[in-house]
């Protein structure tokens, strides 16, 4: 148990410490999408040869394709319900208080922008969570039978968090939040990383093979979906088309990992 909750710590705090970064520097954005696109490749990396593989191992194809295309399924629906709530800028750092109109900015009315800020802001933070929650249980399940952790899924979760909280801490500082309250935002996003690493070690821990395949595929198929939709086309964003390269990096050194 205690394995678990340490382990989902150690993985979510990195998103603090991205946070920290975004407070304390002025990172340039390249930067940003390359240290996006290396957890990018990391996490696939992971999914494929941990989570997928290792519920073929254990059960059929049917399982896995069950578990997998359900958890994108159900990870999309949530991104656009968040997204219409200002989630989607929880992985952009180049938010803007204008809007475009032909060729001209035009400043964005000012009237409620203090509710605005703070709906968007929510949004930012759910978003969030909603986006750490199957890392954190896959590295729970991991953990299942007393194995040890999978350095592989470890590492992969860590570098994808730096990016997290960098960029997440810049859109919630410019809807309005002060240092403190992000802070203690990041706090509740590394505690529900840590209950989430628990359950994923504990819940299933006497279920049977094929349950731990589909929820194993489950948790892989939102990675998947939440890379696509959020990752891939901010690490793009920001650090051109060189991030292909560092993704493929980010594959590498999971593979590596994996046959450590």
């Amino acid at each position: 148990m205690w394995n678990a909750i340490f382990w989902g710590t150690l993985a979510a705090s990195a998103t603090m410490f991205g946070a920290i970064l975004a407070m304390k520097l002025s990172i340039p954005k390249r930067i940003i999408g390359y240290i996006m696109a290396l957890g990018t490749g990391a996490l696939i990396g992971a999914t494929t040869y941990e989570l997928l593989e290792g519920s073929l191992e254990i059960s059929g194809f049917k399982e896995v394709g069950i578990g997998f295309l359900g958890g994108a399924l159900i990870f999309t629906l949530l991104d656009y319900f968040i997204s219409h709530k200002g989630g989607n800028q929880r992985k952009g750092s180049d938010r803007k208080d204008h809007l475009t109109e032909g060729n001209q900015l035009t400043p964005i009315k000012r009237k409620n922008s203090k509710e605005k800020g703070k709906t968007s802001g929510m949004g930012i933070f759910i978003g969030t969570v909603m986006d750490t929650l199957p890392e954190s249980a896959m590295i729970g399940m991991s953990l299942i039978g007393g194995s040890s952790v999978s350095l592989a899924l470890l590492v992969s979760v860590f570098i994808s968090n730096i990016p997290e909280g960098l960029s997440s801490t810049v859109g919630l500082r410019k809807s309005g939040f002060t240092n403190k309250k992000i802070m203690m935002m990041w706090v509740l996003v590394v505690f529900f990383s840590a209950i989430s690493s628990l359950a994923g070690a504990t819940l299933l821990e006497m279920a049977s093979n094929n349950i731990k395949a589909i929820i194993s595929s489950f948790a892989g198929g939102a990675i998947i979906a939440m890379i696509a939709s959020t990752m891939m086309p901010e690490a793009y964003k920001e650090g051109g088309p060189t991030v292909g390269f560092v993704t493929s990096i980010g594959v590498f050194i999971a593979l590596w990992l994996h046959h450590l």
